[in-house]
């Protein structure tokens, strides 16, 4: 217990550090926004906003979320301690330059420390040490340590440049006075320059070998690590090249700020979110509107200049022909570039629809028998693997499978109506792909469903199988029952009354008394086969059907239940003219269910509906109680429900009700038309 509070109060500490950075680091970067906002033009310098600000901004909020929801990721305490410290050498720079400004020179100098200190840190562990180590915490392996040696190593030597260097001369200098180092060393001034340019050589190499690194990891992991690298990737790559495009071009700083912001939110995706916003999902809706907006705008214009040519002085009708002619264009347009970006992401087969057509037509064409070799031939081909296999859920699983799918397959299960009827097994990638993971859910969450249903079907078809197989031993063996019955029960006795009646008539003269004792015997034994009589004819149809209908025996069923747990009861439909079968399917279902309730449910009530329609007839048994265990096998009561309604060509499902408690619900087919009449 006192282990358990140590780590509960570690947690809440980790929160209340992560919340603290989350906050002040914002509010050092306002702070240093209304300093330099309140300082003399001579003194703001032409940029006052960098990659570093929106760092400090953004970082340590996005660190601290993931550091509530995973408190022991390294990743998040890396983003709110490195946007803490861009926090610090923004304020401590805004700072610097308002004490310079206010004639204090050497504070300002001293100033100079924090602002390179905060600097080295933030791009330490958000340039080097946070790509290197994402998506999951860790290196690649262990010889990728030596980009983050460079990187560290070229960041410490930029930071002891700044730290110790010389101050320019006024001339040339864009401020009013020199800021002086405290800390200067004189006899390094020759060398700042090339030490500036190999330290900043080291940073970009650095940067761009810590990118590829996430660019290894992605080319040899799995699906769905792949799809989790891609974020980082792109958010890391994407600054890079702004960043370097902004050293030769200072327009483009504003990019590298705002992609800068972006990268931790990439990073939370990577982390929390990748199985549910792929980076290929991005990719693919972005090149989508590019395209679209660059071919309608092409289409519009082109239209609209042609049509002015033609139709000189009227530039409103050629407005709107142009407009008309690109609307007619944009959907066609669209599909058919959503079709050529799933091409280039994902291979020959793009759109999950078209393989859900192929599917359904594959079964439709194919023998029912064979409609799980369709299923996993279409699967196999969708999903670009080396194997697809289903396996359906049943008393003799059934087993299919195309190709291979190895020793360690995905498993994905195949549930029909809230009920498991088999799983499907997917092999590993059919060679190298770009973005599989997200086609491939996407595939698998427009198929599963019809896998589902045709496993479902297979198995159907086997349960219906066996149940005439079932059927057919079951009758035999109750026709050589009925047929021991009568012959060593009934024969046996009715002969034995006949010898009785014999002896009686013939002692009826000699000794009437003797007559008496053997007519009372008869008697005896004649009530005993009326009682194997009745044991017969309940055994062939419960006897409450026909003495009370078809709701009354509901409801006697329903009143002889336990006490503890109360049944309602609702009929609605005319009961009478039922099919003989279907009555008793229905009675007994109904007292198996009650049966299990009683046993296993623990449950306070259950209600019981009974419905007749137009051509089938409705049965629904829902009780409160604890429900089905999370794994269970249908056993010989739930077996039994399932085959008497297969019999009739219904069905039978149980699965557990939402909340609490169990669903039976049985759908009867019937042939004749009845009247709607409440009973």
């Amino acid at each position: 217990m006192a282990g358990a509070r140590e780590l509960s109060g570690k947690g809440k500490a980790a929160r209340v550090a992560a919340v603290v950075m989350a906050v002040l680091s914002p509010i050092l970067t306002v702070s240093a926004v209304i300093i330099w906002s309140r300082l003399p033009a001579a003194w703001i310098p032409p940029r006052t906003v960098s990659p570093q600000t929106a760092a400090a901004l953004t970082f340590p909020a996005v660190g601290a979320f993931l550091i509530f929801q995973r408190p022991r990721l390294n990743m998040a305490w890396l983003m709110c301690v490195g946007g803490l410290a861009a926090g610090v050498s923004d304020f401590s720079n805004a700072l610097m330059f308002r004490a310079a400004a206010h004639g204090d020179l050497l504070t300002a100098g001293y100033l100079r420390l924090p602002v390179n200190t905060g600097w080295a840190v933030c791009g330490v562990l958000l340039t080097m040490v946070l790509p290197l180590h994402s998506p999951d915490g860790r290196l690649p392996s262990k010889r990728w340590r030596i980009v983050l040696v460079l990187g560290s190593a070229s960041i410490i030597t930029d930071f002891l440049r700044a730290t110790f260097r010389v101050p320019p001369s006024l001339e040339g200098y864009p401020f009013p006075a020199v800021i002086p180092n405290p800390l200067q060393i004189a006899e390094f001034a020759p060398y700042q320059g090339t030490v500036s340019v190999v330290a900043w050589t080291g940073i970009y190499t650095s940067m761009a070998l810590a990118a590829l690194s996430l660019a290894s990891r992605m080319r040899h992991a799995d699906p769905v690590t792949r799809r989790q690298i891609g974020w980082p990737l792109l958010a890391f790559s994407g600054y890079i090249v702004f960043l370097v495009a902004a050293a030769f071009n200072q327009d483009l700083m504003w990019p590298a700020i705002l992609w800068a912001a972006l990268i931790p939110v990439a990073v939370a995706f990577s982390v929390m979110r990748y199985r549910l916003y792929g980076i290929d999902t991005v990719i693919s809706r972005a090149f989508v509107a590019a395209g679209l907006v660059a071919v309608v705008s092409a289409v519009y214009f082109a239209v609209s200049t042609l049509s002015s040519v033609l139709v000189s002085g009227y530039g409103q009708v050629a407005g709107v022909a142009a407009a008309l002619f690109a609307g007619a264009f944009f959907q066609p347009l669209r599909r058919a570039l959503q079709r050529a970006v799933d091409r280039l992401l994902y291979g020959a087969v793009g759109d999950p629809g078209v393989l859900a057509e192929r599917l359904t037509q594959a079964v439709r064409r194919g023998d029912p028998a064979k409609a799980l070799t369709s299923v996993v031939s279409v699967l196999r081909d969708g999903l670009a693997v080396e194997g697809v296999a289903v396996e359906v859920a049943d008393g003799e699983p059934r087993y299919v499978e195309n190709g291979r799918v190895g020793d360690d397959p995905r498993e994905v299960p195949l549930v029909w109506h809230g009920e498991r009827v088999g799983r499907l097994l997917v092999g590993p990638p059919a060679g190298p792909r770009r973005f599989p993971a997200a086609h491939n859910e996407r595939v698998l969450a427009t198929l599963s469903p019809y896998a589902a249903d045709v496993a479902h079907a297979v198995r159907m078809a086997a349960d219906l199988q066996r149940s005439r197989e079932r059927i057919l031993t079951t009758r035999e063996e109750e026709r050589r029952r009925l047929r021991r019955d009568l012959h060593d029960g009934l024969g046996q006795t009715l002969s034995a009354m006949a010898m009785t009646i014999n002896m009686a008539r013939l002692s009826l003269k000699r000794s009437p008394e003797a007559a008496d004792e053997l007519l009372q015997e008869l008697h005896t034994g004649m009530s005993a086969v009326t009682g194997d009589i009745r044991e017969l004819v309940y055994g062939l149809r419960p006897p409450a059907l026909d003495d009370l209908g078809l709701a009354r025996a509901v409801r006697e069923l329903a009143g002889q239940s336990s006490p503890d747990t109360e049944v309602e009861v609702a009929v609605e439909g005319n009961m009478r003219d039922l099919p003989a079968a279907v009555e008793v399917a229905v009675y007994r279902i109904v007292q198996e269910a009650l049966t299990n309730i009683r046993k296993h449910a623990d449950a306070s009530l259950a209600r019981i509906a009974v419905q007749r329609e137009t051509s089938v007839l409705r049965v629904l048994i829902i009780d409160d109680g604890k429900g089905l265990p999370e794994s269970y096998r249908a056993g010989v009561g739930l077996g039994s429900m399932r085959e008497r309604a297969a019999e009739l060509g219904g069905i039978c499902v149980v699965a557990a009700e939402p909340g609490a408690g169990t669903r039976v619900e049985v759908m009867l087919p019937l042939l004749s038309a009845p009247s709607q009449a409440l009973t």
